[in-house]
């Protein structure tokens, strides 16, 4: 049902309580999509009986939806604010197959394409690369999305490392994303909305894809999901420069590159080579982390397990490539309780947000999104009249 129609009211006549449920109802935030359940058509008929009995029905996106019994009690409690009202009963029911498609087509804005690259988007898309496995790059993406996210900022992570993904457990995430019609609505937990294939893969089983098929699954991720207004979108690329990186570039030609090294020689050295595909594909680089920079001993002394410098020379590296500066935006302590956070699915930043480890990740995420949300530095799509 069109929610701009008059409803029915069970008494002869309009009754303005209708109208002002209607009204409550739009403060009502449907959990996946995060936008009012009237807004989105999900209420379905609103009546009051001669007895001041208001009755509601909600259509659910899906059948089963596991938020119904939240969007349940909001409707009932929203309903009863409504003077005059004796009882509240609210019903729920599926969403027709017509009903879903003008769903996702108003998400969608009618059009199937990547939202984060069309004109006027203000969403800041960071690649999270590293040039070698186990450096935690990884760790650190979850933990970058998750400090934003505390901040207050809206945040997504895509897990473009299909064949290593680790972002569901990193986060906790054990839920499948809700398919509305063909529109994914991906899972959130501290506050980040996450996709990653693991999402879909039984545990233990490979991911056994080829180039192309990781390029789609990407680009899925990136159109077939319903983000909502993000100010961060976060990609945790599999190390190296391999087909991802590429695509990625390709799909998200705005993502800015974050190389996380160690300070070890080789990795810096396998790093810079990551940070200078940025020259071949175009993309800006944005920072250097260097991570495991020093464990911090009973006593107070720091054991520089892995060397030092790393950061800097890749920085400095990057730096003569690119063309521009490329500041090193962070040191992470080698820190085992950053391990363990990733392990239980609560990042670091979260369960112990003043550790000198999290405020250290905490500095990254606020270097890396200081420049205020806004058009002030896009690209705006400006032609010249000839005269």
């Amino acid at each position: 049902m069109n929610t701009s129609e008059q409803p029915e009211t069970g008494q002869a006549g309009t009754d303005e309580r209708v109208a002002q449920i209607h009204e409550a109802l739009s403060g009502v935030i449907d959990p996946e999509i995060h936008r009012p359940i009237t807004e989105l058509g999900m209420v379905g008929s609103v009546t009051v009986d001669a007895d001041g009995t208001a009755h509601v029905t909600v259509l659910l996106t899906i059948e089963g939806c596991p938020m119904r019994d939240r969007i349940e009690r909001e409707t009932a409690e929203a309903t009863a604010t409504v003077p005059g009202l004796s009882r509240v009963e609210v019903s729920t029911s599926a969403m027709s197959e017509e009903q879903r498609r003008e769903l996702t087509n108003r998400l969608r804005q009618g059009r199937r394409q990547i939202p984060f690259n069309q004109p006027g988007s203000l969403t800041r898309i960071f690649a999270i690369s590293s040039g070698k496995g186990g450096v935690g790059k990884s760790t650190v993406t979850a933990n970058l999305a998750a400090a934003m996210a505390a901040d207050g900022l809206h945040v997504g992570v895509i897990d473009a490392d299909i064949h290593g993904f680790s972002m569901p457990g990193m986060f906790g995430i054990t839920d499948q994303p809700t398919k509305v019609s063909d529109l994914l609505m991906p899972p959130a937990a501290h506050g980040v909305a996450v996709m990653s294939i693991g999402m879909f893969v039984p545990e233990g089983q490979a991911v056994v894809w080829r180039g192309p098929k990781m390029h789609r699954a990407i680009e899925q991720f990136a159109s077939d999901v319903f983000w909502g207004d993000l100010d961060v979108l976060l990609l945790d690329l599999p190390p190296g420069t391999g087909d991802v990186a590429i695509s990625v570039a390709q799909l998200l030609p705005g993502a800015q590159m974050v190389v996380v090294t160690t300070p070890q020689q080789s990795a810096s050295g396998v790093a810079e080579r990551v940070g200078s595909l940025s020259t071949s594909t175009e993309q800006e680089v944005a920072g250097v982390v260097e991570n495991m920079a020093g464990l911090t001993l009973p006593d107070g002394t720091v054991m520089d397990v892995f060397g030092t410098g790393g950061g800097d020379r890749v920085a400095e590296t990057l730096t003569r490539a690119v063309g521009h500066d490329v500041p090193v935006l962070g040191r992470i302590g080698l820190d085992p309780a950053l391990r363990e956070g990733s392990d239980h699915g609560v990042p670091l930043v979260v369960s112990d947000p003043d550790s000198p480890t999290s405020m250290a990740l905490k500095g990254v995420a606020r270097a890396l999104v200081r420049k205020p949300r806004g058009l002030d530095g896009m690209k705006l799509p400006l032609t010249v009249a000839g005269s």
